[in-house]
């Protein structure tokens, strides 16, 4: 990577780059998506159309009316609070998910870009081993030890983020690590860690940024895929993973049971695909003195 290409956190406060974000269709479009996400899951909090959570089997898999805006499922609940109330489920392991390997990936590759020698190559070597268990198959040997739950899916989304985010930290820090400024710091005497802290983690941030946004939209999918083979959310907490998995018996008897979390998770993940693409053309210096 060119020194010259990393972005800044900095970026964001310069005053074209709101002006800037507002003309880019991806940040636009993108940021619209999520923010509606987030919505549905803050207002699930204080109100839904109907309990997620109450059956009533004499109004089973009844179409969209007016009392149920998008119908009713195999045991009678509402799809639309289910679809609500399942977008918290995929909010929570999205942040904690990311949380994790965010913490300790970026901690992870600022220590192998300080340190360099034995030490980087031990965390690479480590990265490299732990990409061979994806999020998935990590989740099954989980579950086969200690059961399947949502705890357990969030344990392995966040192992799997975490490699992702060592080697980006550690790929930027060291470009960082060859500028002039931070040679001058080491020449005032300042130490690793506070080079790190001061200098290299606040110009290594934008694209941190730009990284969680991708890695959230790829947790909120692997939680979709966990809760669909059932090792993800368990009932009779609602997820739009599990609502598909339930939906794939009745696709010729109420084909919109399947069509609904599947467009919820299909617009969650291009959202925030889309605002990560939009963040990265936005942070990028070379990019933002083109447009």
């Amino acid at each position: 990577m060119s020194t010259a290409a990393v972005p800044s956190a900095a970026a964001l406060k310069v005053p074209g780059f709101w002006r800037r974000a507002l003309h880019h269709r991806s940040f636009v479009l993108g940021g619209t998506l999520t923010l509606l996400l987030l919505l549905a899951a803050a207002v699930s909090l204080v109100w839904t159309p109907w309990s997620p959570y109450e059956m009533d089997m004499a109004n089973k898999l009844k179409p969209p009316t007016g009392s149920h805006w998008l119908g009713t499922d195999t045991y009678g609940r509402d799809v639309a609070s289910l679809l609500l109330v399942g977008a918290r489920a995929s909010i929570l392991v999205g942040m904690i998910a990311v949380g994790i390997g965010l913490v300790v990936g970026t901690a992870l590759g600022l220590l192998a870009a300080a340190k360099r020698g034995w030490v980087e190559e031990a965390i690479m070597r480590l990265t490299d081993f732990s990409l061979a268990f994806p999020a998935i198959l990590s989740a099954i040997m989980m579950t086969a030890v200690f059961g399947a739950g949502i705890v357990n899916a969030i344990i392995a989304i966040g192992i799997y983020n975490i490699p992702t985010f060592a080697r980006i930290t550690r790929a930027s820090a060291n470009a960082i690590w060859s500028r002039e400024y931070v040679a001058a710091a080491r020449a005032c005497g300042k130490g690793s860690f506070s080079i790190t802290m001061q200098h290299v983690l606040p110009n290594i941030s934008a694209v941190l940024i730009v990284q969680i946004t991708i890695r959230f939209a790829i947790a909120i999918l692997a939680e979709a895929a966990l809760s669909y083979l059932g090792l993800g959310t368990q009932p009779p907490q609602p997820s739009w993973g599990r609502m598909l998995s339930e939906a794939q018996t009745m696709m010729f008897q109420a084909p919109l049971l399947a069509v609904f979390p599947g467009m919820a998770i299909a617009f969650a993940v291009l959202g925030l695909n889309l605002l990560g693409d939009g963040l990265r053309d936005l942070l990028d210096p070379r990019l933002a003195r083109a447009r």
